[in-house]
C-alpha cells in the first residue's frame, strides 16, 4: 500500500485542510503482507473519523492499511474536526466539503474508481453518523454504508439536552431533530429501493447502543436492507479495530 498525507485548499471551507489516503499497490516481496492492485482504477472507501479525532486516527489506532492491502481497496480519510459532517452555521460547510468537493478532488488527485458499485462509506461514532447521513442523502453515490458505534439519533441527543452543546453549535442554536440531519427522519422519507445496503454495529456496553437499536428498528420498519450486530464492547479502539474487519468482509467489493 502507498500511504499519503495530502494537504490542500478547500474552496467549500475557505481554508487549507488535509486527508490521509492509502492506495493499493501490487507487491510480492513485502515481508508479512501481500499487496493487491488491478489494472482498473480501484474501489474506494471513504472512512470517517469520530468527534475527538482527525484524518490520521484510523491508521494510528487500527491496522486498516494491512486489512485492505489484499483487497485492492483505496481508503480516503478526510479531516472534518467536530463538524458532524454537516454544513454548520459556525463550524463551516463540511457537508458540502465531504459530499461534493472531496470526491472531485480525490478523482483529480488519484486514480480511483468513481463508479457507484466501487464506492463505499463507513465511520465510527460521529463518523458513523456521517456515513449513514451520506448513504441516506446520497444513495446514488454508494454501494454500501457502515456505522460502528454511531451517534445515530440526534433527536434523542437533543432531548437529552445536548450535554456538550455540540449539535446546537453546528445548527446555530437550533435542534436537528426532525430535520434532514436527523437520520430517523431521513429513513422515514427515503425511497427505500434506492438505498444502498446498510451495516450497523455497536457494543452492548456502549452509551450509544440504544440509539443504534432505534436506528436499526426504524430501518427495518421502512424496509431498508440493514445488517446489524450488537455484541460485548464499549466505545473504544479495540472494538473498532476488530469490527472494521467485519465491515470489510461485508462490503460488496468486486474482484479485480
Amino acid at each position: 500500500m502507498a500511504h499519503l498525507r495530502c494537504d490542500f485548499f478547500s474552496e467549500a471551507l475557505g481554508l487549507s485542510t488535509s486527508m490521509t489516503v492509502v492506495l493499493p499497490q501490487r507487491t510480492t516481496q513485502q515481508i508479512g503482507m501481500a499487496g493487491a492492485a488491478g489494472d482498473a482504477p480501484p474501489p474506494v472507501l471513504y472512512l470517517l473519523h469520530g468527534l475527538s479525532d482527525d484524518d490520521t486516527i484510523w491508521l494510528r489506532r487500527t491496522s486498516i492499511e494491512r486489512y485492505v492491502a489484499e483487497l485492492g481497496l483505496a481508503v480516503v480519510m478526510p479531516q472534518v474536526h467536530r463538524s458532524f459532517y454537516l454544513d454548520g452555521v459556525y463550524t463551516g460547510a463540511y457537508w458540502t466539503f465531504v459530499a461534493e468537493e472531496l470526491p472531485a478532488l480525490v478523482a483529480g488527485f488519484f486514480r480511483v474508481s468513481r463508479a457507484r458499485e466501487d464506492t463505499f462509506v463507513a465511520g465510527l461514532s460521529m463518523g458513523g453518523y456521517g456515513a449513514m447521513l451520506h448513504a441516506l442523502r446520497q444513495p446514488e453515490r454508494f454501494a454500501a454504508a457502515a456505522s460502528l458505534s454511531g451517534a445515530l439519533d440526534v433527536g434523542a441527543w437533543a432531548e437529552a439536552g445536548d450535554p456538550h452543546g455540540l449539535l446546537r453549535t453546528v445548527a446555530g442554536g437550533h435542534s436537528l431533530a426532525g430535520t434532514d440531519a436527523d437520520l430517523l427522519t431521513l429513513l422515514d422519507a427515503a425511497d427505500v429501493a434506492a438505498l444502498p445496503p446498510l451495516y450497523v454495529r455497536c457494543g452492548t456496553e456502549d452509551e450509544l447502543v440504544d440509539a443504534n437499536r432505534r436506528f436499526v428498528a426504524r430501518a427495518q420498519a421502512v424496509g431498508a436492507d440493514v445488517t446489524s450486530g450488537f455484541d460485548p464492547g464499549t466505545h473504544e479502539w479495540g472494538y473498532w479495530d476488530r469490527t472494521i474487519r467485519d465491515v470489510l468482509d461485508w462490503l460488496p467489493i468486486s474482484p479485480r
